[in-house]
């Protein structure tokens, strides 16, 4: 499930204890986003299937996340080691929400078991602390009060909430006031009340102790999707699929304030949290997060959590690269041919306009030097194009039935295209060299007088641009040379191919450094990139994992395991 959500799903955000950070999650990875600063966050990717929601403890040490195999992981984020203290698997199938106690001693996770909907269950072994029974549908939220005697209440799409009196945890009653699915529940932080939403289009107010029903409320003009209360507990949010986030005032029972965010399908409010007293955040259904200032309802803030639909790619991205001046822009291309220009750090996405033609992006380069990004593409007259944020300026064509482009790169005014041909370097739009091979290159990199390329053949090849001499060949890789790169300081050339292996190249002694030490990756090396002082070496691969090679200590590697039962990080 990526973070652009089904329509009627209720989604689970959730944030720490301080109301600086909130959590949430997008495909298998755990976020934990600042909300002052967007760019810091924290990732958790753990999970080998899609995970579902995660909850930060009371404490404010641990995160517990979950996944739609009914795998609970517990994890510590007071370090920057995630070290695992918990794997569990309560449920049979998908777990749609997660609640800790006020001691941070239990949770009960729920949602659409095989056997069950909902269990309860001890933090640190995974024993159970009580039988969470009652729903006979799908259960979509739970909620546990944080102050003795603890309580607990769930909301399932058989219409009904079951109150809870623990610990253990036992069905003390079933609620039945919503005619429709109960889509969320939540306690008050002081525990005095707590509230459930629906399709149903109406808000409930209970006791917190007893589960006793208070008000009724006409909330929205269409189904509320979730809520959250304030820090002082006397006010509540809610929000719809009518595109508006509402706060409540719980004495007078009556709206203060009415977030419009829009009135399109994209503008639907799925989730939110009231993380802290200025700062509540909304999902929208594209993927946005709305941070609202209660004080102020004509705007706010967008965080993308993911892609925006409108905005984003809509097919598979194929191609990216990084801008970094006059501000930094990140350009995304795509297998139908279109490019995204996202502004960092904001993340505020459009489309450039003007490609000449249809078809896959298969390379993209940004040439710091001129300010231009040049992308290889599939176009009806296969070649190069140039491009800045705001659309495509100039094409190279090259016949389409003599070469089919794979990669491209750019350094100085220079560029180069790697084709089933082979290379051709240009520059100021005429080539300036030409380099033919029986099955093409697959990758290239240019870096001041020099150009580096390879292929299917195994081999890098290394040569000058305006010496005349021949190109060094270096035969250390053992696949298909897929990705390349340049040192900052053009002292170092990295291959990376199709078996896993990097090799490591001094540029100046033409040698090869590292042949057969940096072989982690258990498939294709996909892309390769330094650090701006040269010392690191980071690696993408198509076995989903990333690794941080250093230049002054080979042996020396940090791994990030996108899928693992282990740490999230180990370093070697």
């Amino acid at each position: 499930m990526t973070f652009e959500k089904a329509r009627l799903t209720s989604v689970k955000l959730g944030s720490d204890p301080k109301g600086e950070k909130i959590v949430y999650v997008n495909g298998r990875t755990v976020v934990i986003r600042d909300l002052s600063d967007p760019t810091k966050s924290v990732t958790y990717s753990q999970h080998t299937q899609t995970a579902t929601v995660a909850r930060i403890s009371p404490s404010g040490y641990y995160c517990a996340s979950a996944d739609v195999a009914g795998n609970v992981r517990i994890w510590d984020i007071a370090g920057s080691d995630q070290v695992l203290k918990l794997a569990a698997r309560p449920l049979g199938g998908r777990i749609n929400d997660l609640s800790w106690d006020g001691e941070s001693k239990r949770i009960i996770a729920v949602g659409d078991g095989r056997e069950r909907f909902g269990a309860a269950f001890l933090a640190d072994s995974g024993s159970s602390c009580g039988e969470i029974q009652g729903n006979s549908k799908v259960i979509n939220a739970v909620s546990i009060r944080h102050q003795r005697p603890f309580r607990a209440a769930t909301a399932s799409d058989d219409g009904a909430i079951v109150f809870f009196h623990g610990v253990p945890f036992k069905n003390d009653k079933i609620i039945r006031t919503h005619s429709n699915f109960v889509q969320d529940v939540r306690f008050s932080h002081s525990g005095d009340h707590f509230a459930s939403v629906g399709s149903d289009r109406k808000l409930f107010l209970y006791d917190g102790k007893t589960g006793e029903t208070l008000s009724e409320i006409d909330a929205h003009n269409g189904s509320i999707m979730a809520c959250s209360w304030s820090p002082d507990s006397k006010s509540l949010s809610t929000v719809s699929v009518d595109g508006t986030v509402k706060l409540w005032d719980i004495e007078n029972k009556q709206a203060t304030t009415i977030f419009t965010i829009g009135n399109d399908v994209a503008s639907q409010q799925n989730g939110n949290i009231w993380a802290s007293e200025n700062a509540i955040v909304s999902l929208s259904l594209d993927g946005t997060l709305n941070v609202l200032d209660p004080r102020d309802d004509k705007s706010w803030r967008k965080i993308y959590a993911s892609t925006p639909c409108q905005e984003g790619p809509t097919k598979a991205v194929t191609a990216s690269t990084l801008l970094a001046k006059p501000e930094p822009t990140f350009f995304t291309g795509s297998f139908d041919g279109s490019v995204r220009a996202f502004d960092l750090p904001s993340g505020d996405a459009h489309t450039v306009e003007g490609q000449s033609g249809e078809g896959q992006i298969t390379g993209m380069s940004a040439d710091e030097d001129t300010g231009d990004v040049w992308a290889s593409t599939w176009t009806d007259g296969r070649g190069l194009e140039r491009l800045d944020k705001k659309g495509f300026s100039s094409n190279v064509r090259f016949e389409a039935s003599l070469s089919a482009p794979k990669d491209v790169a750019a350094a100085s005014g220079v560029v180069a295209l790697a084709d089933s041909q082979g290379v051709t370097v240009l520059k100021d739009g005429k080539t300036i060299k030409s380099t033919s091979a029986k099955d093409g290159f697959s990758a290239v990199a240019v870096k001041a007088d020099l150009v580096a390329y390879g292929g299917s053949d195994k081999k890098v090849y290394l040569e000058s641009l305006s010496s005349g001499d021949s190109a060094t060949v270096f035969d250390d890789n053992r696949g298909e040379v897929i990705s390349l790169t340049f040192s900052p300081d053009g002292k170092l050339l990295a291959a990376g191919d199709s078996s896993g292996r990097i090799v490591l190249i001094d540029v100046a002694e033409k040698k090869t450094l590292v042949s057969s030490r940096w072989t982690a990756h258990t498939g294709r090396v996909a892309s390769l990139a330094f650090s701006p002082d040269g010392l690191r070496l980071v690696s993408g691969g198509l076995d989903e994992s990333i690794y941080v090679h250093h230049v002054d200590q080979l042996l020396k590697k940090v791994a990030i395991k996108v899928s693992s039962d282990d740490a999230t990080r180990t370093s070697s």
